[in-house]
C-alpha cells in the first residue's frame, strides 16, 4: 500500500467542445490581451513565447490569468472533467492550477491553456497492469475500505508517493505482515 496524489492535466484549445472549456478559453484569452500590455505596450511581440523571451516577468501571466477562470473552475464542484473511474464516477480534486501554454495577440485559435487538477490523498491498494485500485484518504490502518478502479492514461500522473509501513515491512521480509493487536 502507498499514499499517493494524482494530477490530471486538461488541455484546452480552439478544438475543445464543452461549454466549460469554451468559457475558460474565451475568458483567459481576453485576460491575456489585457494583461500582456504591461509587458508589451508597443505590441512588438505577438506570442506568449516571444513575450517571455523578451521579459521574464511575463511568466506571471499564468497566475494573473487564473483569476479570470477561477469562477468557472468553481462550477466543477471539485470534480475533474474528463477523468472518471471504471464505473463512470468523477474523481475529486483539491487543488487546481492554471497554466498558459501559448497565445497570440492576433489569433485566438493559437490560444492554448491547461488546468492541472491535483487530488487529495489516496491510498493505492494495488495495481493491476494499467489499473490502480484506490481508496479515498489514508485507509492504511483500516481492515476494509471502499475502493474504486482508475486506469492510468495520458495526462494523468502520480505526483506524490509515500509507502506505508506495512508495505515496507512486506517488501523487506518478503512475508505477509499481520498487525498484532
Amino acid at each position: 500500500m502507498a499514499l499517493i496524489k494524482l494530477a490530471y492535466k486538461q488541455i484546452i484549445d480552439a478544438s475543445t467542445q464543452g461549454a466549460f472549456e469554451k468559457s475558460v478559453l474565451q475568458a483567459s484569452y481576453q485576460e491575456f490581451l489585457l494583461k500582456m500590455q504591461t509587458y508589451n505596450p508597443e505590441r512588438k511581440f505577438k506570442t506568449f513565447t516571444e513575450l517571455k523571451a523578451h521579459d521574464g516577468r511575463a511568466n506571471s501571466l499564468h497566475y494573473k490569468l487564473s483569476f479570470a477562470v477561477g469562477h468557472f473552475i468553481q462550477t466543477l464542484h471539485n470534480k475533474i472533467p474528463g477523468l472518471k473511474d471504471n464505473l463512470g464516477n468523477s474523481i475529486a480534486f483539491e487543488i487546481p492550477q492554471f497554466e498558459l501554454i501559448e497565445s497570440d495577440i492576433d489569433n485566438i485559435s493559437a490560444h492554448k491553456v491547461a488546468i492541472i487538477y491535483t487530488t487529495g490523498t489516496l491510498t493505492l491498494m494495488n495495481q493491476l497492469a494499467d489499473f490502480m485500485i484506490l481508496a479515498n484518504g489514508d485507509v492504511s490502518e483500516k481492515p476494509e475500505a471502499n475502493t474504486f478502479v482508475l486506469k492510468m492514461q495520458n495526462n494523468l500522473a502520480i505526483v506524490s508517493h509515500l509507502e506505508s509501513e506495512e508495505s515496507e515491512l512486506m517488501a523487506l521480509t518478503g512475508n505477509r505482515y499481520k498487525q498484532i493487536q
